[in-house]
């Protein structure tokens, strides 16, 4: 079962439960992190983060908020920032951008906005806090590329060896099959998928998927790795039988 965590505590603690759920883990990152050591503007009144590497990225680079709300994007993203002993200020119900905006959309008109982030970042967010009437500026504090060691989990879907994948994010599907171009097996790694389980983190990640030829199988409602592949290992076709 192939997962494409980046290659730090997140890769580890995903092997960990797919093991714990019985699942022989593939761990195969597709993303490494560039740092660019910015962060977020000093003069807005809403700081937005959506990923626990943004909360490290700031707490190393220094940053000192002043009265900013503090946004997390979810409750993995508000612990990592609290680690760091920043207080976060608001979660939204749905641990998504869409959730991010319904939970802010009433609250920033002709605020200034922050949105602290990777370069890959959702566009939804940005257009939807626009739309707000907020005033939106993004910062990147990483950039997402793919590491060169990448792809033991397209051979091994090529070779019809896959039961299962978990995509974490629509970069985390280009990465895999660019990782398939690369080797000269993309069509037999989108033949080995159609034959897997695949699940994926959130809506925009399973658009992705459909849109570069990928079935998805599950979409969790709860957009966390641990829904992820409880679900994901659940709809396997030998487990569920």
């Amino acid at each position: 079962m192939a997962v494409f965590r980046p290659d730090d505590d997140r890769l580890e603690r995903a092997v960990d439960v797919l093991e714990t759920l019985g699942a022989e883990p593939v761990p195969d990152p597709m993303l490494a992190v560039n740092a660019t050591g910015t962060v977020p503007r000093t003069d807005a009144e809403y700081v937005v983060f959506t990923s626990k590497t943004g909360a490290a990225l700031v707490s190393e680079a220094g940053w000192e908020p002043g009265d900013e709300i503090v946004c997390a994007i979810g409750p993995a993203t508000a612990d990592a920032l609290r680690e760091k002993g920043y207080a976060v200020d608001l979660v939204p119900d749905e641990f998504t951008s869409s959730g991010l905006v319904t939970a802010l959309e009433s609250r920033v008109d002709g605020a200034r906005v922050e949105v602290a982030r990777s370069d890959h970042g959702s566009s939804v967010l940005l257009e939807g806090l626009d739309d707000a009437g907020a005033y939106v500026h993004e910062t990147i504090l990483y950039r997402l590329v793919r590491p060169e060691e990448s792809g033991r989990s397209v051979e091994l879907a090529a070779e019809g060896d896959l039961d299962a994948a978990c995509f974490t994010s629509s970069l985390t599907v280009e990465h895999f099959l660019e990782a398939a171009a690369e080797r000269g097996v993309r069509e037999d790694a989108l033949a080995g998928l159609a034959d897997a389980t695949v699940g994926v983190i959130g809506e925009p990640t399973a658009e992705t998927a459909a849109s570069l030829g990928i079935d998805v199988d599950v979409v969790p409602a709860e957009a966390t790795f641990d829904a992820l592949a409880h679900e994901t290992v659940a709809a396997i076709p030998s487990r569920s039988e």
